[in-house]
């Protein structure tokens, strides 16, 4: 049903409901007075199932249907290890909390409507409530391990969230055996006396094999990996060479003085960049790679590409947005090759001020292909024999470091948080295995890329604001006061300070406060904190700025082929260029953006989570095969169940309060801190400490650290020397 008719429905029926004379009815009994013919009865279903779902109307046990009454609130229920729960409700910041006897069959990701608990919600507290109705089950299918029994087998999941096992019948197993990987189609939910069933629709691997790791979580979160025939054959249809008629009525920029600067091992280059001087003033052109020119509005490989939102960038492989013969052959500006591009070329005076720019539909050929090491060579190191390789372009790369110092001290200026955490760099071998972790460091080339994506973005942005364009941002709002709160008793801990206005802060002040500790022992744990208090950013139709950037414009027009935002808005750049943005396509995009928007944020959320799970199932095979070695690392993070511990590795695991032998451990929530009742012995965030690999869990990907002085308790055969250099502050 489409968007506008369903709200009007559901509006009439809402009023309906809502009137003195109306009592509860079920669905037949409305259709005749509404005088709904039978065949718009599945749209009355419709209609009513919404209207559930938001809160608004229940339905009785007995079909009929009535406003609802009860101060109930809609949300989706998140699941825990431990068997409580959340119910986490759109707009609302703090999630309720859900005690295990109050889920009442409940799993994870399901819709539910919940009704607060009385007195559980003054003085500050975590609100607390009861699940009364399960709306929409949220997972029908979920990745497991196959454990066999007699006569049935049961699959152990791999989210921990779920709770509770699924029960197979030995007809619906599969054949699987032990230690399977397997994907399961729930068939019954289950009850407060019954396990949820289901049966096995498709067997990943054993345990053991591998890639099996890795695919069950990319089957987990429901990652799609190959592209339908459709898509791929359409894709090499659209895959032809540049031709005299695809650049007609396009700016020519191939003489242009042009490179592509990446990671070694990167394959799909959508940014390339140019750089002169003329005058005082910097010519910069970020020229992106035209995807839309191949991906025609609701053709297969745009739904396909809407659908997927991004592309992951998982530790073993590429789930691409694209199949590869767009994103690594006609849409990549690879070196020496006549490509199409959308450009944004900027004119920079000496203050970092785009005093003028021009968007434009261009064609252009890349002379280098450099990497960031190459680079870094060139203007870090001094490197005489890369300098002399890039000659004809080592002029370009200093006026390039000049610019970006440039833009980076304005962004600075204007309050712009520059978050400086090292990423991770896993190296595997052949079969998948890790075979070395460690921090990935940002250099002066990543910068330079960075500071000229981001002014590129802004300007393009700022553009299009203007011209009151429908249009996708990427916008940030300002932190929850609470958390800033928070953050700012835990610093005056270092000795730190900020200024928190009345209402909400200024992104200056973090930044300050980001100077402040840098090159200081507790700099990475205050950044890691301070990014924590900070809220998510988002794609949206709306420019309501962003905080982290301190920027009032800012989109996402770099990277068409592996984000659907950018190659959503070179859509509407292109129709604005060619004059072809007219009343009904204006109403076109209006009327889509916000789904286009929304999915696409989702779509980024489940990326970002796999990829996280992936260099954490990575982390653990790497610790797994270091128990019993010690290693020095500083306390990341602490609760009242134990503390975290962050390797220079990255790699970071838990000391559990339980085993901290020698005393009872009292937390501190507000100084983050754990402190000894009898020996006065204290724990907290920054500290550094020694610690022990004790154990690792691949299913759960957790890693128990103890400290030296406990491992003999754990079978651990630490040499003296090493435990007695382990001091507690």
């Amino acid at each position: 049903m489409e968007k506008g008719l369903l709200e009007k429905r559901k509006q009439v029926i809402y009023e309906f409901m809502c009137s003195d004379l109306y009592v509860p009815m079920k669905i037949k009994e409305l259709a005749i007075i509404m005088s709904v013919p039978r065949e718009e009865r599945e749209a009355l279903a419709q209609v009513l199932d919404a209207l559930v779902l938001e809160g608004k109307i229940e339905c009785s046990k007995r079909g009929k249907y009535s406003k609802a009454e009860s101060k109930f609130l809609t949300g989706a229920f998140i699941g825990n290890t431990r068997g409580f729960g959340f119910v986490s409700v759109e707009g609302e910041e703090e999630d309720i909390f859900i005690p295990e006897s109050q889920i009442n069959g409940a799993i994870h990701g399901d819709t539910v409507q919940v009704a607060l608990t009385p007195g559980k919600v003054e003085d500050g507290k975590r609100r607390e409530g009861a699940i009364v109705k399960i709306l929409q089950r949220g997972m029908t299918q979920l990745v497991g391990t196959f454990q066999k029994s007699k006569n049935f087998g049961f699959v152990i999941p791999d989210d921990g969230k779920l709770g509770q096992d699924i029960f197979i019948p030995i007809e619906h197993s599969k054949g699987a055996v032990d230690g399977h990987k397997v994907v399961v189609e729930i068939t019954d939910y289950g009850s407060v006396r019954k396990k949820p069933e289901g049966k096995v629709i498709e067997i990943i691997g054993h345990i053991n094999d591998p890639g099996t790791d890795i695919m069950s979580i990319v089957k987990g979160y429901d990652l799609p990996v190959e592209f339908p025939d459709k898509v791929l054959n359409q894709a090499e249809r659209v895959a032809k060479p540049v031709s005299t008629a695809d650049m007609a009525g396009r700016m020519d920029i191939r003489d242009w003085q042009m490179v592509t600067i990446d990671g070694e091992d990167a394959k799909d280059l959508d940014d390339a960049i140019t750089l002169t001087k003329e005058g005082e003033n910097f010519c910069l052109g970020v020229h992106i790679a035209d995807v839309t020119n191949y991906v025609q509005e609701h053709s297969a490989l745009d739904v396909e590409a809407l659908e997927r939102g991004t592309s992951v960038y998982l530790v073993d492989r590429v789930l691409p947005m694209l199949p590869h013969v767009l994103s690594n052959g006609i849409c990549s500006l690879n070196q020496g090759e006549d490509r199409l591009a959308l450009s944004c070329i900027m004119t920079i005076d000496p203050k970092g001020n785009v005093i003028d720019h021009k968007i434009a539909e261009t064609v252009v050929c890349v002379d280098r292909r450099m990497s960031y090491t190459s680079v870094r060579k060139i203007l870090k190191d001094k490197d005489e024999a890369e300098r002399k390789e890039y000659e004809a372009l080592v002029p370009m790369f200093e006026r390039m470091e000049e610019l970006a110092s440039i833009l980076r001290e304005k962004r600075k200026k204007r309050g712009s948080i520059d978050f400086d955490l090292p990423e991770t760099k896993i190296i595997l071998d052949r079969e998948g295995h890790p075979l070395e972790i460690k921090p990935y460091e940002r250099n002066v080339a990543t910068k330079i890329i960075e500071d000229f994506m981001l002014i590129a973005n802004e300007t393009v942005a700022q553009d299009f604001f203007w011209q009151e364009i429908p249009f996708v941002y990427r916008t940030h709002d300002v932190p929850d006061p609470e958390k800033i709160h928070k953050l700012s008793l835990f610093i005056h801990n270092f000795g730190y300070t900020m200024r928190i206005g009345q209402e909400e802060i200024h992104p200056k002040e973090l930044q300050k406060l980001l100077e402040k500790i840098e090159d200081t022992p507790e700099e990475p744990l205050i950044s890691r904190l301070t990014l924590r208090s900070m809220k998510q950013a988002k794609y949206a139709p709306e420019c309501t700025g962003h905080f982290g950037l301190a920027t009032q414009y800012y989109c996402h027009f770099t990277s068409p082929i592996r984000r659907y935002p950018d190659l959503q808005i070179h859509r509407i750049i292109k129709e604005t260029l060619r004059g072809k943005m007219t009343e009904k396509r204006l109403a076109h995009y209006e009327g889509i953006l916000s789904e286009v928007a929304a999915q696409s944020s989702k779509r980024e959320r489940r990326a970002e989570e796999a990829e996280r799970e992936t260099d954490k199932l990575k982390k653990v095979e790497y610790m797994s095969g270091r128990i019993g070695q010690m290693f020095e690392g500083v306390i990341s993070g602490v609760t009242a169940w134990g503390m975290y511990v962050e390797l220079p590795n990255t790699v970071e695991g838990m000391v559990h309060v339980t085993n901290l032998r020698d005393d009872y451990y009292h937390y501190d929530e507000a100084a983050y801190e754990l402190t000894g009742e009898a020996t006065g012995k204290r724990y907290k965030l920054g500290q550094k400490i020694q610690v022990v690999v004790a154990d690792t869990d691949k299913m759960t990907r957790t890693i128990d650290f103890v400290l030296p002085e406990s491992a003999a308790d754990f079978g651990l055969d630490v040499p003296p020397e090493d435990v007695g250099r382990y001091r507690a502050e």
